[in-house]
């Protein structure tokens, strides 16, 4: 709750010691991101599910990665002073898995909400022991209290991610994807102090269905993924979770949604398990020999790799998530009725632009966003596959760095962008003009002039 005190000025309950608190924004209108929040204990967003379950998201309870702990130790609290437990709503913890809480929402509250246009506050309690410091307000999905969810969805692939500093790069990435299927995108803004909501604020107007919610809580990632899948459910029939340097690459030309199709109806089931998660390997490519930022993009740019894939992302159909929602970015935990399946590489991939001009790469170092990863200045896990082998932990550039991860060269992705989507008359791919998408139509308005040529 705020109150205004001005035009610049906004005046806010005091929070926990420690915090420092920003102001977001209710509408969905673009808001710039503030500060880094300094925190160790508190429970920090809470939204109801569509099966009307609370979703408490917290940090502070130093639970184990990918693991379920006992759900009977902890109790969530309803109310606004935790302090005094005669004043607040208990209820029941249903499920709790690294750093989220599922609880049964009372139905005072269900009721409540419905008819005032308020929130409550909600936390997480040890039995026994004290309650978490919350800054957390009841939330509510669109679809909350719908269940079962509409069996035909508004988007067929979407793609959420979580960035910061990133607005020089998210064009290419969301036209590019736009292009091979991609209908709908989720950003979640971590802290970032360049143009990312500006570039995302023209997107949009340019008739791209892209979001920005600012996410200002550090090192939650897989937080923050789970909070995108909630909020997916009732829009997207599966969304993909990658980041904003890596790429999906179709090398067979078809369409995002064909791939999936193709995939889930060729194993449409093993007995009575469909198929709810599709994991795609990662290719990591290096530097490729140059020291600028490529001015086509990365995937003209870079196009030398290692050998042998790192990792693999994941597209998922939201409702097959097992309900701890767990995952560990790279893939999520599936309920007992759905399986997940690896795709032929030869079907898809994902060009990880990984390790890019050093200008780009010093970056990393800034800070890691997911939960149990180690931060690359940390001297800790230095061995890690999460880290430029060999590098170290400080960010001074190797004077061979330009030559580094190259053992493969491979075009693939750079010759289907640049047979497929450049203009023939110029060269110049969408990301380098200004673009409008309308009525499934691209248009490309070439820079410095008002001329607009019609692009298949």
């Amino acid at each position: 709750d705020t109150e205004q005190l001005g035009e610049q000025i906004v005046r806010c309950p005091s929070g926990p010691r420690g915090l420092l608190i920003t102001v977001g924004s209710k509408s969905n209108g673009v808001f710039p991101a503030g500060p880094t929040h300094h925190w160790d204990s508190l429970a920090y967003e809470a939204l109801v599910d569509n099966d009307n379950t609370t979703v408490v998201f917290v940090k502070g309870l130093n639970l184990r990665p990918e693991r379920v702990s006992n759900a009977s130790r902890f109790e969530c609290v309803y109310g606004e002073d935790f302090s005094r437990l005669k004043l607040v709503l208990r209820s029941e913890v249903l499920s709790i898995a690294q750093e989220i809480v599922r609880c049964r929402t009372p139905l005072i509250v269900l009721n409540s909400q419905k008819k005032v246009n308020s929130s409550v506050k909600v936390s997480v309690r040890i039995k026994g022991g004290g309650t978490l410091p919350s800054i957390a307000r009841l939330g509510f999905l669109s679809d909350s209290g719908r269940d079962p969810l509409p069996t035909r969805k508004p988007h067929e692939t979407c793609i959420c991610t979580m960035a910061r500093n990133q607005a020089r790069f998210l064009k290419e990435w969301v036209i590019y994807h736009a292009l091979i299927g991609v209908q709908r995108w989720y950003i979640y803004d971590n802290n970032s102090d360049d143009d990312t909501d500006q570039v995302i604020e023209s997107l949009f107007n340019a008739g791209y269905n892209i979001s920005r919610h600012i996410w200002p809580w550090i090192k939650t990632q897989e937080g923050g993924f789970s909070h995108c899948a909630l909020r997916a459910k009732g829009s997207c029939e599966w969304i993909g979770f990658i980041d904003v340097d890596e790429f999906l690459h179709l090398p067979t030309g078809l369409f995002l949604h064909d791939v999936i199709s193709n995939l889930t109806s060729t194993i449409t089931s093993f007995g009575n398990i469909s198929i709810g998660e599709i994991r795609v390997s990662c290719y990591s490519f290096g530097p490729s020999g140059l020291k600028r930022i490529p001015k086509q993009g990365v995937m003209v740019g870079y196009t030398c790799r290692l050998a042998v894939p790192e990792r693999h992302k994941s597209i998922v159909k939201p409702e097959a998530l097992n309900s701890t929602l767990i995952n560990i970015v790279h893939h999520f935990h599936l309920r007992d009725d759905f399986r997940f399946i690896d795709v032929d590489r030869r079907m898809m991939v994902v060009n990880h632009y990984k390790y890019q001009v050093w200008e780009v790469f010093k970056q990393k170092f800034y800070r890691r966003v997911a939960t149990y990863v180690a931060d690359w200045k940390d001297e800790q896990n230095v061995r890690s596959k999460d880290r430029a082998p060999g590098l170290g932990t400080r960010a001074v550039e190797p004077v061979d760095w330009s030559s580094r991860f190259c053992e493969v060269t491979d075009t693939g992705l750079k010759d289907r962008v640049l047979r497929n989507f450049a203009n023939p008359k110029n060269s110049l791919l969408p990301w380098q003009t200004r673009t409008n998408k309308k009525a499934g139509t691209w248009f490309v308005e070439e820079e410095n002039t008002n001329k607009v040529q019609e692009k298949e």
